[in-house]
């Protein structure tokens, strides 16, 4: 399905980092492989948060710098093949995306999906999984989320960060008590989007199936438009999360998801 000039599943940002953290951003691209012409949609569409995290690679970039950690980043957009859903679940080829109609996925057959997954889906997750194996030491897993301010027909979200975990709070429960501690942030505990097990699929599949310590946290979209502004977050979240992720105790695989 991809061909020149399209770019590759996946992409590696400091692929030689020594710290004992993996950060993913499965949603990091609104790339569109030229053979599905855009789907559909109009250009402005695809600039939109229905086809990607407005500024997550931004943050995910500038954390992987602060901890010296590698980055791995999925090359295309969600409206493609969702990378954290799981390929059965409709929702990774989604038909219509916050009121707006995702032509290019309707009545979509099972040799297209399957043609879809083997482009961009399976990469990236044996991606993550070949770079898993061969740290020495189980590391601490992040993935980085962004989430649009409003959503259609929904009143605006007053949360900035929200940190959505599910069984296993590490990593999870002292940030928000952190984040919580300084006041000036109204900070979501799996609001308005948690860990769904069974919906959510990288953390669950490649930490929690592992006892990683884990973190998957999601910053308003708005807050993150230019790149200083997403670099405020990145190194807020390093700065009080940088001795969690350090503590050699998160790394023992005691949190086992059967």
């Amino acid at each position: 399905m991809l061909r020149a000039p399209d770019p590759p599943p996946f992409t590696w940002f400091n692929r030689e980092g020594r710290s004992p953290c993996l950060i993913v951003c499965d949603h990091a691209s609104r790339a569109i492989p030229r053979s599905l012409k855009n789907l559909g949609l109009d250009p402005d569409h695809l600039r939109q948060h229905i086809a990607w995290d407005i500024g997550a690679a931004w943050i995910a970039r500038r954390l992987a710098r602060r901890f010296d950690a590698p980055l791995l980043l999925a090359g295309y957009s969600r409206l493609v093949a969702d990378c954290n859903r799981y390929p059965g679940d409709p929702a990774a080829f989604i038909e219509v995306s916050d009121t707006i109609p995702v032509d290019g996925n309707r009545n979509l057959g099972e040799i297209d999906r399957r043609n879809r997954l083997e482009a961009v889906w399976h990469p990236y997750h044996d991606a993550i999984k070949t770079a898993l194996a061969s740290r020495g030491a189980p590391p601490a897993f992040i993935s980085v989320h962004t989430m649009t301010r409003c959503m259609r027909g929904r009143e605006p979200r007053r949360e900035a960060f929200t940190v959505c975990w599910n069984r296993d709070g590490r990593l999870a429960v002292p940030l928000l008590q952190r984040l919580r501690a300084r006041g000036d942030i109204v900070v979501g505990n799996n609001q308005p989007y948690g860990l769904d097990i069974g919906e959510d699929y990288t953390v669950p599949e490649h930490a929690m199936r592992r006892g990683l310590a884990h973190l998957q946290f999601e910053v308003r979209q708005d807050l993150v438009s230019r790149p200083d502004d997403a670099a405020y977050w990145a190194d807020l979240v390093h700065d009080l999360a940088a001795d969690l992720v350090a503590d050699a105790n998160l790394r023992q695989e005691h949190h086992v998801w059967p």
